[in-house]
Protein backbone atom coordinates (compact mmCIF):
# COMPACT_ATOMS: atom_id res chain seq x y z
CA UNK A 1 0.00 0.00 0.00
CA UNK A 2 1.30 3.32 -0.80
CA UNK A 3 2.14 5.78 2.14
CA UNK A 4 1.07 8.57 -0.25
CA UNK A 5 -2.54 7.58 0.06
CA UNK A 6 -2.07 8.60 4.20
CA UNK A 7 -0.93 12.05 3.44
CA UNK A 8 -3.83 15.11 3.99
CA UNK A 9 -2.90 18.76 4.16
CA UNK A 10 -2.98 20.64 7.67
CA UNK A 11 -2.75 24.40 7.76
CA UNK A 12 -0.11 25.05 11.15
CA UNK A 13 -3.13 26.93 12.67
CA UNK A 14 -4.76 24.00 13.82
CA UNK A 15 -1.74 22.40 15.51
CA UNK A 16 -2.50 23.53 19.29
CA UNK A 17 0.46 24.80 20.84
CA UNK A 18 -1.37 25.02 24.21
CA UNK A 19 -3.69 22.39 26.20
CA UNK A 20 -7.40 23.36 26.72
CA UNK A 21 -7.94 25.63 29.98
CA UNK A 22 -9.58 22.28 31.61
CA UNK A 23 -8.84 18.58 30.11
CA UNK A 24 -12.55 17.42 29.42
CA UNK A 25 -13.37 20.91 27.43
CA UNK A 26 -11.81 19.68 24.73
CA UNK A 27 -14.09 19.15 21.35
CA UNK A 28 -15.00 15.26 20.22
CA UNK A 29 -15.59 13.96 17.51
CA UNK A 30 -17.48 10.84 17.48
CA UNK A 31 -16.93 8.62 14.31
CA UNK A 32 -19.45 5.93 13.76
CA UNK A 33 -17.77 3.38 11.60
CA UNK A 34 -19.87 1.12 10.35
CA UNK A 35 -21.51 4.21 8.64
CA UNK A 36 -19.62 6.78 8.81
CA UNK A 37 -22.18 9.08 10.37
CA UNK A 38 -20.41 11.93 13.11
CA UNK A 39 -21.13 13.54 15.78
CA UNK A 40 -19.87 16.73 17.79
CA UNK A 41 -19.45 16.83 21.28
CA UNK A 42 -17.44 17.81 23.83
CA UNK A 43 -14.79 14.94 25.55
CA UNK A 44 -16.79 15.72 28.86
CA UNK A 45 -19.91 13.55 27.00
CA UNK A 46 -17.72 10.68 26.82
CA UNK A 47 -19.68 8.94 29.53
CA UNK A 48 -22.38 9.16 27.29
CA UNK A 49 -21.13 6.25 25.23
CA UNK A 50 -20.49 4.06 27.99
CA UNK A 51 -22.36 1.83 30.38
CA UNK A 52 -21.93 -2.02 32.27
CA UNK A 53 -20.21 -4.27 30.12
CA UNK A 54 -17.90 -1.59 29.01
CA UNK A 55 -13.64 -1.30 30.05
CA UNK A 56 -12.20 1.73 29.64
CA UNK A 57 -8.52 0.81 28.71
CA UNK A 58 -5.68 3.49 29.45
CA UNK A 59 -1.64 3.73 29.56
CA UNK A 60 -0.83 4.74 32.90
CA UNK A 61 2.76 5.03 31.57
CA UNK A 62 4.34 8.62 33.24
CA UNK A 63 6.57 11.23 31.34
CA UNK A 64 9.80 11.26 32.18
CA UNK A 65 11.42 15.58 32.28
CA UNK A 66 13.67 14.17 29.39
CA UNK A 67 14.39 17.33 27.81
CA UNK A 68 17.53 18.86 28.70
CA UNK A 69 19.58 22.24 27.83
CA UNK A 70 23.14 22.08 28.68
CA UNK A 71 26.49 23.98 27.46
CA UNK A 72 29.64 22.95 25.94
CA UNK A 73 32.82 22.95 27.47
CA UNK A 74 32.64 25.69 24.27
CA UNK A 75 29.91 27.84 25.46
CA UNK A 76 28.20 26.39 22.67
CA UNK A 77 24.75 24.62 23.51
CA UNK A 78 23.26 21.71 23.54
CA UNK A 79 19.74 20.31 23.10
CA UNK A 80 19.07 16.91 24.77
CA UNK A 81 16.14 14.56 24.91
CA UNK A 82 16.85 11.45 27.42
CA UNK A 83 14.88 8.34 25.55
CA UNK A 84 15.92 5.21 27.76
CA UNK A 85 18.33 4.43 30.65
CA UNK A 86 20.88 1.74 28.37
CA UNK A 87 20.12 -1.86 29.35
CA UNK A 88 22.90 -3.04 27.34
CA UNK A 89 25.04 -0.46 29.69
CA UNK A 90 23.91 -0.20 32.44
CA UNK A 91 25.90 1.75 35.25
CA UNK A 92 28.85 3.35 33.49
CA UNK A 93 32.61 2.31 34.94
CA UNK A 94 32.65 6.24 36.19
CA UNK A 95 29.73 5.94 38.60
CA UNK A 96 27.14 8.07 36.39
CA UNK A 97 24.16 6.36 34.34
CA UNK A 98 23.84 5.33 30.59
CA UNK A 99 21.43 6.70 28.81
CA UNK A 100 19.87 6.68 25.16
CA UNK A 101 19.84 10.30 23.71
CA UNK A 102 18.74 12.52 21.03
CA UNK A 103 21.45 15.69 20.52
CA UNK A 104 20.82 18.78 18.79
CA UNK A 105 23.86 21.26 18.54
CA UNK A 106 25.50 23.36 16.28
CA UNK A 107 28.62 21.38 15.42
CA UNK A 108 29.19 17.55 15.77
CA UNK A 109 30.02 16.61 19.49
CA UNK A 110 33.24 14.24 19.78
CA UNK A 111 33.40 11.74 21.97
CA UNK A 112 34.79 12.04 25.46
CA UNK A 113 32.85 15.40 25.33
CA UNK A 114 31.43 16.72 28.25
CA UNK A 115 27.82 18.74 28.80
CA UNK A 116 27.21 20.45 31.45
CA UNK A 117 23.36 20.87 32.73
CA UNK A 118 23.30 22.36 35.99
CA UNK A 119 25.55 22.13 39.55
CA UNK A 120 24.03 18.55 39.98
CA UNK A 121 24.37 17.27 36.41
CA UNK A 122 26.73 16.45 33.64
CA UNK A 123 27.33 14.45 31.42
CA UNK A 124 30.12 12.36 28.64
CA UNK A 125 29.10 11.32 25.73
CA UNK A 126 30.48 7.93 25.33
CA UNK A 127 29.89 6.97 21.74
CA UNK A 128 27.46 5.39 19.46
CA UNK A 129 25.27 3.11 19.46
CA UNK A 130 24.57 0.79 16.62
CA UNK A 131 21.48 2.30 15.18
CA UNK A 132 23.02 5.82 15.32
CA UNK A 133 22.21 6.51 18.88
CA UNK A 134 24.37 9.04 20.77
CA UNK A 135 24.91 7.13 24.44
CA UNK A 136 25.23 9.69 27.27
CA UNK A 137 27.06 8.87 30.93
CA UNK A 138 24.70 10.63 33.21
CA UNK A 139 26.78 12.21 36.29
CA UNK A 140 24.34 13.45 38.90
CA UNK A 141 24.60 14.36 42.38
CA UNK A 142 22.00 12.38 43.76
CA UNK A 143 19.65 9.97 42.19
CA UNK A 144 18.74 10.83 38.57
CA UNK A 145 14.66 11.07 38.77
CA UNK A 146 15.24 13.75 41.17
CA UNK A 147 17.82 15.72 39.47
CA UNK A 148 15.58 15.22 36.29
CA UNK A 149 12.51 16.70 38.18
CA UNK A 150 14.26 19.53 39.10
CA UNK A 151 15.67 20.53 35.94
CA UNK A 152 14.11 18.68 33.06
CA UNK A 153 11.58 20.09 31.08
CA UNK A 154 8.55 18.41 29.48
CA UNK A 155 9.61 16.69 26.58
CA UNK A 156 7.04 18.27 23.91
CA UNK A 157 7.18 17.17 20.17
CA UNK A 158 8.68 19.13 17.96
CA UNK A 159 5.47 21.00 16.47
CA UNK A 160 4.85 22.34 19.74
CA UNK A 161 7.07 25.81 20.17
CA UNK A 162 8.41 26.90 23.02
CA UNK A 163 11.29 28.98 23.76
CA UNK A 164 14.50 28.13 25.83
CA UNK A 165 14.69 30.36 28.33
CA UNK A 166 11.89 32.11 30.44
CA UNK A 167 8.48 30.61 29.50
CA UNK A 168 5.32 30.83 31.70
CA UNK A 169 3.86 27.51 29.65
CA UNK A 170 6.83 25.44 30.80
CA UNK A 171 5.72 24.48 33.75
CA UNK A 172 2.52 24.24 33.08
CA UNK A 173 4.04 21.81 30.44
CA UNK A 174 5.41 19.88 33.23
CA UNK A 175 1.68 19.26 34.40
CA UNK A 176 -0.48 19.10 31.33
CA UNK A 177 1.40 17.21 29.14
CA UNK A 178 0.70 14.07 31.98
CA UNK A 179 -2.33 12.02 32.21
CA UNK A 180 -3.67 12.37 35.41
CA UNK A 181 -3.69 8.73 36.10
CA UNK A 182 0.44 8.51 34.98
CA UNK A 183 2.11 6.12 37.63
CA UNK A 184 5.06 4.11 36.26
CA UNK A 185 7.78 6.85 35.12
CA UNK A 186 9.56 5.61 32.01
CA UNK A 187 7.89 7.73 28.65
CA UNK A 188 9.48 10.37 26.89
CA UNK A 189 5.99 11.52 25.19
CA UNK A 190 2.51 11.53 26.52
CA UNK A 191 0.05 9.69 25.29
CA UNK A 192 -1.80 12.18 24.21
CA UNK A 193 -5.43 10.42 23.88
CA UNK A 194 -5.21 9.87 28.09
CA UNK A 195 -4.37 14.21 28.36
CA UNK A 196 -8.51 14.99 27.79
CA UNK A 197 -9.73 13.00 31.47
CA UNK A 198 -10.21 14.21 34.27
CA UNK A 199 -10.57 12.85 37.61
CA UNK A 200 -14.33 13.91 37.95
CA UNK A 201 -14.48 12.99 34.34
CA UNK A 202 -13.10 9.22 35.10
CA UNK A 203 -15.88 9.10 38.11
CA UNK A 204 -18.38 9.73 35.85
CA UNK A 205 -17.04 6.67 33.51
CA UNK A 206 -16.67 4.60 36.27
CA UNK A 207 -20.85 5.73 37.88
CA UNK A 208 -21.85 4.59 33.67
CA UNK A 209 -20.90 0.94 34.91
CA UNK A 210 -17.99 1.11 32.34
CA UNK A 211 -14.80 -0.37 34.47
CA UNK A 212 -10.96 0.93 33.81
CA UNK A 213 -8.14 -1.43 33.64
CA UNK A 214 -4.66 -0.09 32.92
CA UNK A 215 -1.98 -1.31 31.39
CA UNK A 216 1.66 0.21 30.81
CA UNK A 217 3.69 1.03 27.45
CA UNK A 218 7.01 3.71 27.41
CA UNK A 219 6.17 5.52 24.75
CA UNK A 220 9.28 6.63 22.70
CA UNK A 221 10.34 9.23 20.43
CA UNK A 222 9.58 6.91 17.51
CA UNK A 223 5.82 7.48 18.22
CA UNK A 224 6.77 10.84 16.17
CA UNK A 225 8.76 8.90 13.47
CA UNK A 226 7.32 9.36 9.89
CA UNK A 227 6.96 7.10 7.28
CA UNK A 228 9.14 7.91 4.67
CA UNK A 229 9.07 4.52 2.43
CA UNK A 230 7.34 4.19 -0.83
CA UNK A 231 5.33 1.44 0.42
CA UNK A 232 3.81 1.35 4.08
CA UNK A 233 4.71 -2.47 4.13
CA UNK A 234 8.54 -1.20 3.80
CA UNK A 235 8.45 0.82 7.45
CA UNK A 236 8.91 -0.40 11.24
CA UNK A 237 8.19 1.29 14.08
CA UNK A 238 10.66 1.67 17.20
CA UNK A 239 10.19 -1.03 19.72
CA UNK A 240 8.46 -0.24 23.35
CA UNK A 241 8.45 -1.65 26.23
CA UNK A 242 5.03 -2.47 27.75
CA UNK A 243 3.32 -4.02 30.78
CA UNK A 244 0.00 -5.78 30.97
CA UNK A 245 -1.14 -6.81 34.68
CA UNK A 246 -2.77 -9.67 35.45
CA UNK A 247 -5.99 -7.74 36.99
CA UNK A 248 -5.75 -5.65 33.82
CA UNK A 249 -6.13 -8.70 31.34
CA UNK A 250 -8.70 -10.15 33.28
CA UNK A 251 -10.46 -6.80 33.39
CA UNK A 252 -10.45 -6.95 29.48
CA UNK A 253 -11.01 -10.51 29.49
CA UNK A 254 -14.53 -10.18 31.05
CA UNK A 255 -15.49 -6.88 28.56
CA UNK A 256 -18.59 -6.75 26.61
CA UNK A 257 -16.97 -3.64 24.95
CA UNK A 258 -12.98 -2.96 24.97
CA UNK A 259 -12.43 0.98 24.35
CA UNK A 260 -8.63 1.46 23.86
CA UNK A 261 -7.70 5.10 25.46
CA UNK A 262 -4.98 5.99 22.63
CA UNK A 263 -2.77 3.95 19.98
CA UNK A 264 -0.69 2.93 22.57
CA UNK A 265 -3.01 1.22 24.57
CA UNK A 266 -4.15 -0.47 21.58
CA UNK A 267 -0.75 -1.68 20.71
CA UNK A 268 -0.28 -3.79 23.96
CA UNK A 269 -3.53 -5.64 24.00
CA UNK A 270 -3.46 -6.35 20.31
CA UNK A 271 0.50 -7.18 20.88
CA UNK A 272 -0.83 -9.75 23.63
CA UNK A 273 -3.39 -10.82 21.60
CA UNK A 274 -0.98 -12.43 18.97
CA UNK A 275 1.80 -12.86 21.51
CA UNK A 276 4.06 -10.75 19.83
CA UNK A 277 6.85 -9.32 22.06
CA UNK A 278 9.95 -8.84 20.28
CA UNK A 279 13.00 -8.75 21.99
CA UNK A 280 11.95 -9.67 25.43
CA UNK A 281 10.80 -12.90 26.74
CA UNK A 282 7.25 -13.60 25.55
CA UNK A 283 4.65 -12.93 28.27
CA UNK A 284 3.14 -16.07 29.76
CA UNK A 285 0.64 -17.51 26.94
CA UNK A 286 -1.89 -20.14 27.55
CA UNK A 287 -4.75 -21.26 24.90
CA UNK A 288 -7.15 -18.72 25.01
CA UNK A 289 -10.07 -18.26 23.04
CA UNK A 290 -10.71 -14.85 20.52
CA UNK A 291 -10.95 -11.42 21.83
CA UNK A 292 -8.79 -12.71 25.14
CA UNK A 293 -5.37 -11.95 26.40
CA UNK A 294 -3.18 -13.24 29.62
CA UNK A 295 -0.56 -10.65 31.30
CA UNK A 296 2.58 -10.38 30.22
CA UNK A 297 5.76 -7.95 29.85
CA UNK A 298 8.22 -7.43 26.79
CA UNK A 299 9.20 -4.96 23.99
CA UNK A 300 6.32 -4.39 20.82
CA UNK A 301 7.14 -2.87 17.69
CA UNK A 302 3.86 -3.85 16.33
CA UNK A 303 2.87 -1.60 13.66
CA UNK A 304 -0.68 -1.84 12.70
CA UNK A 305 -1.90 -0.55 9.46
CA UNK A 306 -4.54 -1.55 6.87
CA UNK A 307 -5.20 -4.36 6.59
CA UNK A 308 -5.77 -5.35 10.02
CA UNK A 309 -8.15 -7.75 12.23
CA UNK A 310 -8.58 -6.13 15.54
CA UNK A 311 -8.76 -9.04 17.91
CA UNK A 312 -9.18 -7.20 21.44
CA UNK A 313 -10.62 -3.38 20.73
CA UNK A 314 -13.84 -2.52 20.16
CA UNK A 315 -13.81 1.43 20.20
CA UNK A 316 -10.89 3.79 20.41
CA UNK A 317 -10.44 7.16 22.28
CA UNK A 318 -7.30 8.89 20.17
CA UNK A 319 -6.48 12.16 18.90
CA UNK A 320 -5.83 14.15 15.18
CA UNK A 321 -2.31 12.66 14.10
CA UNK A 322 0.07 13.73 12.00
CA UNK A 323 -0.18 13.19 7.84
CA UNK A 324 1.62 10.25 6.93
CA UNK A 325 2.52 8.47 10.52
CA UNK A 326 2.13 5.52 11.71
CA UNK A 327 -0.62 6.26 14.04
CA UNK A 328 -2.56 7.90 11.43
CA UNK A 329 -2.24 4.48 9.56
CA UNK A 330 -3.50 2.33 12.95
CA UNK A 331 -6.51 4.48 13.09
CA UNK A 332 -7.60 3.98 9.41
CA UNK A 333 -7.19 -0.05 9.62
CA UNK A 334 -9.46 0.67 12.35
CA UNK A 335 -12.09 2.64 10.57
CA UNK A 336 -11.40 2.31 7.25
CA UNK A 337 -8.54 4.72 5.65
CA UNK A 338 -11.44 7.20 3.39
CA UNK A 339 -13.75 7.52 6.68
CA UNK A 340 -11.14 8.70 8.85
CA UNK A 341 -9.82 11.15 5.82
CA UNK A 342 -13.07 12.35 5.37
CA UNK A 343 -13.28 12.45 8.98
CA UNK A 344 -10.37 14.94 9.62
CA UNK A 345 -11.49 17.02 6.60
CA UNK A 346 -14.62 17.66 8.78
CA UNK A 347 -12.67 18.18 11.72
CA UNK A 348 -10.91 21.11 9.82
CA UNK A 349 -13.60 22.49 8.83
CA UNK A 350 -15.56 22.63 11.99
CA UNK A 351 -12.02 23.97 13.58
CA UNK A 352 -11.26 21.16 15.52
CA UNK A 353 -7.59 21.50 17.14
CA UNK A 354 -4.90 18.92 16.30
CA UNK A 355 -1.95 16.46 17.37
CA UNK A 356 -0.85 16.20 20.85
CA UNK A 357 -2.45 19.17 22.48
CA UNK A 358 -5.63 19.03 20.27
CA UNK A 359 -8.78 17.38 20.04
CA UNK A 360 -10.00 14.07 20.35
CA UNK A 361 -12.08 11.27 18.05
CA UNK A 362 -13.95 8.69 19.53
CA UNK A 363 -14.35 5.88 17.10
CA UNK A 364 -17.07 3.36 17.61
Amino acid sequence: MKTALFHYELPKKFIAQHPTKKRDESRLLVLHRATGRTEHRLFRHLPAYLGPGDVLAVNDTRVVRARLYGRRATGGTVEVLLVRASAGQGRAPGGGEVWEAMLNARGRLRDGETIAFADDLSATLLGRDEKGTSLLELHPHGEVQAVLDRIGRAPLPPYIKRPRRNDPHTEEDVERYQTVYARVPGAVAAPTAGLHFSPELLGAVRATGCATAAVTLHVGPGTFKPVTAEHVEQHAVDPEYFVCSQDAADAVNRAERVIAVGTTTCRVLETLARGQTGMSAPPRRVSVPPKRITNGEGWTDLFIHPPYEFKVVDCLVTNFHLPRSSLLMLVSAFAGRERILAAYEEAKQQHYRFYSYGDAMLIL
